[in-house]
């Protein structure tokens, strides 16, 4: 194909595709004219329609309104009918059904609240008062049947209840509450065994405190807590106070203890440190556990009721303690002194728990004040009581110079003293940190070296100088003795032990010396050989003597052993070892030097005229006769 075939080819394609480019162009041309004929019928139909949306719009707005109303109305119109249900428990009052009442004042409190934020309702403030005073009228009765069951369940505790929760050793029937127990250290024993277990009483049956609490909880939410106060304080305080009463408890002044008798007023104290174990330990904790229960979580109200209650009872034990304090002191009071101490010490954890808030401050520190105050007392007391034995003035010698009643009485003070000396040691510690043990040894001795410096001064008053040795014989023999047989031993020492043994060896050797020495001279011949017998001298008939000489030793010695023997049978030596000591001492010289003149000068004397007259005794008559010695016999016994 040339050239000119193939640009007429190509000419003829050209032309093909301008004439299908002119028909697209063409039907492109129609398609748009068509559509902008629909673009306009349906910018008219839309037009046409646009009223008839508004009027559907409207339509379903007004559905969407009404259920609202119809809504809102049945939430108003059940709480109206919870109000009418609510108001009709409340009127029937909360006696049938207690829990059922505290819901219905719930619900009460719950429509108040939705009345008070919804109060565009025409009707509202007229409804918030209704349901208001309805509130009042709801709470009153609720105060009124927390009175009633507070009052009805609130019973005085009797006295056996209380002995009941008490560890056994503690009970009356173990120990009599109003006696002290002699047996000091059994009763701490038994005080700190395991087994000394209180068990505080029932004071409210537990299944009424939840109705209690509920109530309470109430009463608080409606602001009435000041009510609240007042009806559980006096409820609980005046049964309390009833309960200590019939226990035995009674207020005491100090001039009510100054009047009372020793024998009364030991009695009193025995009762009152018993009253103190019973009060805290069981009345008080078991008043502080039902008060946290019923008040629970309103924590300062129950505080403030705990201490109000327990107030007036803790002060009228507190102030007889105080009382006693404060009284006129005298050595006898000491012991109960330190059973006071001793019980308070004892107390003092318990206490600073039960009384541990802001608002039973004054009690606590009563409570303190009060231990601090008894140490005092009891540590002025020890002062008094060792002027008092330097001091003792009897006049009333024992006559016949045995144990003077100051000296056994010393010796009971200071052996009780070792009975409390853990609690002295607590005592002397309140006033100073030092050795306590030095403390109570330097106070022992004191007392001690009181005592001896006033029987030295009591001694002094017999005529008789044997019977001065034999009376502080006696009484150093007794102290020795005492020591040795109890702790005071073991704080004073052996040396101490030992210095005061020679201080009553020495009165018995003084005694002998004083007594026996004239009677030995009538049988000792002076120059002649000795005979032994302790030393005693004798002599036979190639000595010189004459029988004159020897009636007359006789004669004089029978005399002066008559007269010793009638004295000193009156005289007494109470201890029995010491007294056949004494007996045998004054034998081992008297009966050997008697029977060796007896044996050497007998037959001189009876060689003459009325014998008997002269040698009266035999040396066996004479060991008889010395067996009576110290038996503290009157004249007339003697005589029988």
């Amino acid at each position: 194909m040339g050239v000119p075939q193939a640009m007429a080819a190509l000419r003829d394609k050209a032309a093909l595709v301008r004439e299908s480019l002119q028909k697209s162009q063409t039907i492109t041309e129609s398609m748009v004219s068509i559509l902008g004929s629909f673009d306009h019928r349906l910018s008219s139909l839309e037009t046409a329609m646009r009223p008839t949306q508004i009027r559907t719009h409207s339509i379903r707005r007004a559905h969407e309104n009404i259920d609202k109303t119809l809504k809102a109305a049945e939430a108003i119109l059940g709480r109206f009918d919870l109000t009418r249900k609510a108001e009709a428990k409340i009127l029937r009052g909360p006696h049938e059904d207690l829990e059922s009442y505290l819901e219905a004042i719930d619900q009460l409190r719950s429509n108040l609240q939705y009345f008070t934020t919804h109060k565009c309702f025409k009707s509202t403030s007229g409804i918030i008062t209704h349901a208001n005073n309805l509130l009042t009228k709801a709470i009153s009765k609720l105060e009124d049947e927390f009175r009633n069951l507070l009052t009805n369940y609130s019973k005085v505790v009797e006295p056996d209840r209380l002995f009941d929760g008490l560890p056994d050793s503690l009970r009356p029937s173990a120990t009599s509450p109003g006696k002290r127990n002699d047996s000091k250290k059994d009763s701490d024993n038994q005080k700190n065994s395991e087994n000394a277990v209180y068990t505080p009483p029932t004071l409210i049956p537990p299944r009424v405190l939840p109705l209690l609490h509920n109530l309470a909880q109430q009463m608080v939410q409606a602001g009435h807590q000041q009510q609240l106060f007042r009806i559980y304080r006096d409820a609980r305080a005046s049964v309390l106070e009833q309960s200590l009463r019939k226990l035995g408890v009674e207020r005491l002044s100090k001039d009510d203890v100054q009047k009372m008798q020793w024998e009364v007023l030991e009695a009193k104290i025995g009762n009152w440190i018993h009253y103190m174990r019973i009060a805290v330990k069981l009345l008080f904790a078991g008043e502080k556990k039902i008060c946290d229960q019923i008040l629970a979580g309103i924590d300062s109200l129950r505080d403030q009721c705990y201490a109000e209650i327990t107030a007036n009872s803790v002060s009228v034990l507190l102030s007889f303690g105080e009382a006693i304090a404060k009284s006129k002191r005298s050595p006898e009071k000491l012991f109960v002194l330190l059973d006071m101490y001793e019980i308070m010490r004892e107390l003092q954890s318990e206490i600073d728990y039960l009384f541990g808030t802001k608002s039973c401050t004054e009690m606590r520190e009563s409570a303190q004040s009060l231990t601090k105050r008894l140490a005092q007392t009891a540590q002025e007391t020890f002062g008094d009581f060792e002027e008092a034995v330097a001091k003792d003035a009897t006049k009333t010698a024992v006559l016949d110079g045995t144990v003077h009643p100051l000296t056994s009485y010393v010796i009971n003070y200071v052996k009780f003293l070792f009975d409390y000396k853990t609690t002295l040691e607590q005592l002397f510690q309140e006033f100073e940190e030092s050795d306590t043990e030095a403390q109570l040894k330097t106070l022992t001795t004191r007392i001690m070296d009181a005592l001896q410096t006033n029987l030295d001064g009591k001694s002094k008053q017999y005529k008789d100088p044997a019977l001065t040795q034999l009376f502080l014989m006696n009484n150093m023999h007794y102290i020795v003795r005492s020591v040795r047989r109890s702790e005071a031993k073991d704080l004073l020492g052996d040396d101490w032990v030992q210095i005061h043994r020679r201080i009553v060896q020495q009165h018995a050797n003084q005694y002998k010396r004083i007594s026996w020495a004239k009677v030995l001279q009538c049988v000792t011949i002076q120059g002649a050989a000795p005979t032994g017998g302790g030393g005693i001298l004798g002599g036979d008939s190639g000595s010189g003597i004459s029988r004159a000489m020897v009636k007359d030793r006789f004669k004089n010695f029978n005399a002066q052993f008559e007269d010793l023997h009638m004295r000193q049978c009156q005289w007494n030596v109470p201890d029995s070892e010491l007294r056949e000591s004494l007996r045998l001492a004054v034998a081992e010289v008297l009966l050997p030097a008697y029977r060796s003149f007896h044996k050497r000068f007998g037959p001189m004397a009876e060689s003459g005229k009325s014998p008997c007259k002269y040698i009266k005794y035999k040396p066996e008559d004479l060991e008889r006769m010395l067996s009576e010695f110290f038996e503290g016999k009157t004249c007339v016994e003697q005589k029988r």
